[in-house]
C-alpha cells in the first residue's frame, strides 16, 4: 500500500504510551495535538513503587476506554486515522507489551502504518506539542525516575547523548529519599510541596563524576547516614526538620543536574536549553532554570505540567516527525524494554 498517495492531506496519528504505570492515549493532527488522554494508576502506592505485573493487568484493563476518549475528544474515528504510533521502549516489558500489542492490532484491521517511538526520544519531542519551542540544535536535560540524561538534539530523528547517570536516576533520588523520611509513593511530587515550606540547611556529600555525566548514589548514602544519625541523638528528628530536609535534598539534587547542564552549554556552546520529563514539574528546577538562563543568556524552555509526565501526545509528536521520514515498522516488531538510545 502506498501511505502518501494522498499528498496534501491531512496526517492523523493515534499515539499509544503504556511504558511504565499509566495508560495514555492521544490524536495528533499535522503536528498539533488534539487531545491527549492519561490513566493513571493508583493501585501502587500501597506497595511503595510500581509493581510490573499488577501495572500490565492495568494497562490491559484501560487501553480501550483510553483510546476510545482519546478519539472522541478528538472527533475523529478510526477511519480517520493515518497511522498508529506506539510506545516500543524502553520501559517495563509486560507495559510495553499491552501498547504494542494493541497498536499492532488496530494498525493491521485498519491497514495503516505502524510507528514506533523510543520512550526517551519522545519525553524530549515533547517541547514541540507547543509554541514556544526550542530552534535546532538544543540541549535537553532529561530526568524522570527512569533515566537522567543531557541530550544534545541535532534534528527531530538524530539525537545524541552526552552524558547520564551511571547508577539512579534523579527521579529515583528523590523516591528513595522520600521513602527514607516516610513519604508516600511516589515523593517527588509531596517532597516538592513539602520543599516549599523549609529552607535548606542542611549538606550531603555529592558523587564526583568527570565529564557529564552523572551519580546519584552518593547523595543517597549521605542521605541515609545522615537521618541514621540524627534519628540516634533526636527521634523526633525527621518530624520536627521534615520541611528542611526535603528542601535540602531537592536542593542537592538541582544543584547537581544543573551544574552538569551548565558545563554541557560552555561545552557545545548551544543556548538554546530545555528540560523534559517528570522531574521537570518540579517547581525548583524550573525556577532554577528560568534564573539560570537569565545569567547565562540561554533562551529556556519548560514544558507544560501534561507533558512532563509520561504521555501519549509526545508520543504522537514524536511519530509524526517519523511519518514525515517515511519511517514505518511491519507487524513483526515486538517490544524491546532496554532499548538503545
Amino acid at each position: 500500500m502506498d501511505y502518501f498517495s494522498d499528498v496534501g492531506k491531512d496526517i492523523i496519528i493515534l499515539a499509544i504510551e503504556s511504558s511504565c504505570d499509566d495508560t495514555s492515549a492521544a490524536v495528533i493532527k499535522n503536528g498539533e495535538v488534539l487531545s491527549n488522554i492519561v490513566s493513571v494508576q493508583t493501585a501502587h502506592q500501597e506497595y511503595g513503587g510500581v509493581v510490573p505485573e499488577l501495572a500490565s493487568r492495568e494497562h490491559q484493563v484501560h487501553i480501550v476506554p483510553v483510546v476510545d476518549a482519546a478519539l472522541k475528544k478528538a472527533e475523529v474515528s478510526l477511519e480517520d486515522l493515518n497511522a498508529v504510533a506506539f510506545t516500543r521502549g524502553p520501559g517495563l516489558l509486560g507495559s510495553l507489551i499491552v501498547g504494542v500489542t494493541f497498536a499492532k492490532s488496530l494498525a493491521l484491521s485498519l491497514d495503516i502504518p505502524l510507528i514506533e517511538v523510543h520512550h526517551m526520544h519522545a519525553h524530549v519531542l515533547a517541547h514541540y506539542a507547543e509554541s514556544p519551542h526550542p530552534q535546532l540544535p538544543f540541549l535537553c536535560l532529561t530526568v524522570s525516575g527512569g533515566h537522567t540524561q543531557i541530550v544534545k538534539v541535532h534534528s527531530h530523528l538524530h539525537m545524541e547523548i552526552l552524558g547520564q547517570t551511571l547508577d539512579d536516576a534523579a527521579g529515583e533520588a528523590f523516591d528513595k529519599a522520600g521513602k527514607m523520611l516516610g513519604l508516600p509513593y511516589p515523593a517527588g511530587p509531596v517532597m516538592d510541596k513539602k520543599a516549599q515550606e523549609g529552607e535548606a540547611k542542611f549538606a550531603f556529600s555529592k558523587s564526583k563524576v568527570k565529564g557529564l555525566d552523572f551519580s546519584f548514589s552518593g547523595l543517597k548514602t549521605s542521605i541515609l547516614y545522615f537521618l541514621r544519625d540524627q534519628m540516634k541523638e533526636d527521634p523526633e528528628f525527621i518530624n520536627r526538620e521534615l520541611v528542611h530536609i526535603c528542601a535540602s535534598v531537592q536542593k542537592s539534587i538541582i544543584v547537581m543536574l544543573m551544574d552538569k547542564l551548565k558545563l554541557a552549554a560552555e561545552q557545545t556552546g548551544i543556548t538554546e536549553i530545555a528540560i523534559a520529563g517528570g522531574v521537570s514539574a518540579n517547581s525548583a528546577l524550573r525556577t532554577t532554570l528560568e534564573q539560570t538562563a537569565v545569567e547565562k543568556s540561554w533562551t529556556a524552555y519548560i514544558p507544560a505540567f501534561q507533558y512532563c509526565r509520561d504521555n501519549a501526545a509526545m508520543i504522537g509528536v514524536a511519530g509524526y516527525y517519523k511519518y514525515l521520514a517515511g519511517e514505518f515498522v511491519d507487524q513483526d516488531i515486538t517490544a524491546e524494554a532496554r532499548l538503545a538510545f
